[in-house]
């Protein structure tokens, strides 16, 4: 049974990955502080002798006794609420963590894949953006510590494989949506869903007519598989190019929930992109991978989770500072 070590396990896209892993047939050793991840998440596989849970910070020594043949590092936060309250945390997880990982699969002769992100693009000058594009971003504005954290986590990896021969893979994920995410960690999906579950207006910041491109949790983890077992050592963008206005997305809510809200609207924080949607023919040629849930269907199984939270639940997610992203 092949063993993989998979860092942020009970954050929303490391819990989604542990299943898949655990469906594929691999022992699967999930790590997570707990910082902003749940443990809820993860739960349902401690009864499994398959499965492994430690409370672990990436930023310390990662220490994994026997073999190790895989290293998928999500541990990060993701959200702008989350980086901007835990700045120091997010740039440290980034750097030091993944220098320790990388140094874990040096010594286990693992293949490691690292979780990098579209914020890597900034505010973007490229529409669509491909990989090949270096970005536009503001080093020392308020995204800057996840983006620039991010930006080096590729720089510290490329550089481990070109010097020390480790089998390196690097996924940009773009924004992605599903169960298992925080109504409270101010992303658009989750903070629209809440604000229509709770009876209140919609909140966009800005004009509304900056654009996102929403991927299903299933569409990427697929992504993030194939791309696990390919020969690519280069970013590949995983996300769905399907582009709509946040405000054109704030109506498909609205409409979705049966609800009469309205939109109201708010100054654009500070460097928030403009614009969002990835190229993916690398994807497509690399990987075979395009994605396959339409955001109708997946907003639908998305809300069906949310309506399970309590009042007290939905009434503890009002963040509106951030709902861009």
């Amino acid at each position: 049974m092949k063993k993989v070590l998979i860092t942020g396990a009970a954050g929303f896209l490391g819990s989604h990955l542990c299943d898949r892993f655990i469906k594929e047939g691999f022992h699967v050793i999930g790590m997570d502080n707990l910082i902003t991840g749940d443990i809820k998440n993860v739960e349902h596989l401690f009864k499994l002798k398959q499965f492994e849970f430690y409370n672990h910070d990436v930023t310390k020594f990662v220490h994994i006794p026997g073999e190790l043949d895989y290293i998928l590092h999500f541990a990060s936060p993701a959200s702008p609420i989350d980086y901007l309250k835990i700045p120091i945390q997010t740039l440290k997880v980034g750097s030091l963590g993944t220098h320790n990982l990388l140094g874990l699969a040096k010594e286990k002769k693992a293949r490691i894949l690292i979780a990098s992100t579209s914020e890597v693009y900034g505010d973007p000058l490229v529409h669509p953006q491909n990989e090949e594009y270096y970005g536009n971003v503001n080093t020392i504005g308020p995204r800057g510590v996840y983006d620039e954290a991010k930006r080096f986590q590729e720089s510290i990896t490329m550089a481990y494989h070109t010097y020390h021969g480790i089998e390196t893979r690097i996924v940009r994920i773009f924004n992605t949506y599903g169960p298992r995410m925080r109504l409270n960690d101010g992303r658009v999906v989750p903070a629209f869903i809440g604000q229509a579950l709770r009876g209140e207006d919609l909140t966009i910041f800005g004009d509304g007519l900056q654009t996102r491109s929403f991927c299903y949790v299933d569409d990427l983890i697929e992504g993030i598989y194939r791309l696990l077992f390919s020969d690519y050592v280069y970013p590949v963008n995983i996300g769905n190019p399907d582009e709509i206005t946040i405000k054109d997305f704030a109506e498909e809510i609205i409409k979705l929930t049966g609800t009469d809200q309205k939109v109201i609207y708010k100054d654009l924080p500070v460097n928030d992109p403009l614009q969002r949607q990835p190229d993916i023919s690398k994807a497509k040629e690399v990987l075979d991978w395009e994605p396959n849930v339409f955001r109708s269907e997946g907003m639908k199984l998305t809300l069906e989770y949310f309506k399970g939270f309590s009042e007290k639940e939905l009434s503890k997610s009002d963040h509106r500072d951030f709902l861009n992203n």
